[in-house]
């Protein structure tokens, strides 16, 4: 997205800054003072996502949340939308930054990265909202990655996607998550629909998501991981968070009723108040 066309607009946008950590140019936000939270959304979002939750919990840490690449307004490299890429090229940022966050927060997919980042650079708590921890299986394996690369390499694929994006489109997308979302989120998610380089990069992601390499290493992962899961999630339903919750060795899971898989953007104060015991 173009960052000019939305700096007086963009939620939060006097905390932004762009940074330049290879391969990518990141758009980060930060605000609060404190020990680090690190902020990482689901596919599909951008930095928007916190727009509630974060400045709750800037009262008390210093909060860094970024655009993840191909995502929002940071830029993308082809060959690094994988998990493990993505949560290597984040620490490099973070290397940029010179910060080491004491906690770090996902959500959905954003919750895998987090997971994958912790185990790579030292394990730290982590709260995972609505993580998108499953697995497909047997043929679903092989032909959701399979579409999702058809839907990626065909030149067709985003302009027709975000021809098709209009509010009513959108508001039904965000329906099916299970979550009620205001005015403010519906016209920023209609706006990364309707954005090409967005578009390309959230499909690229799905492209190259393995999560198997993870779910190996999840038991080895040495500090608290709080499940949080909203039982009206469309996206991923608590079950998923169950599974996973038994291949973590120190982990809790509270599930959040009346909330779907956007539950932080609904909630925040909620949210926040399932979250203390393990990040605050």
């Amino acid at each position: 997205m173009n960052w000019s066309e939305w700096a007086d607009r963009w939620p939060h946008a006097a905390h932004s800054r762009f940074v330049d950590a290879r391969p990518h140019r990141w758009h980060v936000q930060r605000m609060g003072q404190g020990p680090v939270l690190l902020l990482l959304h689901g596919a599909g979002a951008a930095t928007h996502s916190w727009r509630g939750l974060m400045p709750l919990l800037a009262e008390t840490h210093d909060c860094i949340a970024v655009d993840l690449p191909g995502h929002g307004f940071t830029t993308s490299v082809p060959g690094r939308a994988g998990l493990d890429a993505m949560a290597e090229d984040l620490g490099t940022l973070l290397d940029v930054l010179e910060v080491e966050p004491s906690a770090l927060v996902g959500h959905s997919a954003g919750a895998t990265v987090a997971l994958r980042l912790s185990l790579d650079r030292g394990p730290r708590p982590v709260a995972a909202i609505n993580g998108a921890w499953a697995l497909f299986d047997g043929f679903a394996a092989w032909l959701f990655p399979f579409m999702a690369k058809a839907l990626a390499v065909n030149p067709l694929t985003v302009p027709l996607f975000t021809a098709m994006s209009s509010p009513r489109r959108t508001r039904q997308l965000l329906e099916r998550t299970g979550s009620r979302i205001d005015e403010e989120g519906l016209r920023l998610y209609h706006a990364l629909l309707s954005d090409r380089a967005h578009v390309s990069g959230a499909l690229a992601k799905m492209a190259s998501w393995d999560l198997r390499r993870l779910h190996r290493d999840a038991a080895r992962h040495g500090a608290p991981v709080l499940l949080l899961a909203g039982d009206r999630d469309g996206t991923v339903p608590p079950k998923v968070s169950r599974e996973m919750l038994a291949r973590l060795p120190d982990a809790s899971l509270q599930v959040l009723g009346g909330l779907g898989h956007l539950a932080h953007e609904e909630a925040p104060e909620t949210v926040l108040e399932a979250m203390r015991p393990v990040i605050l």
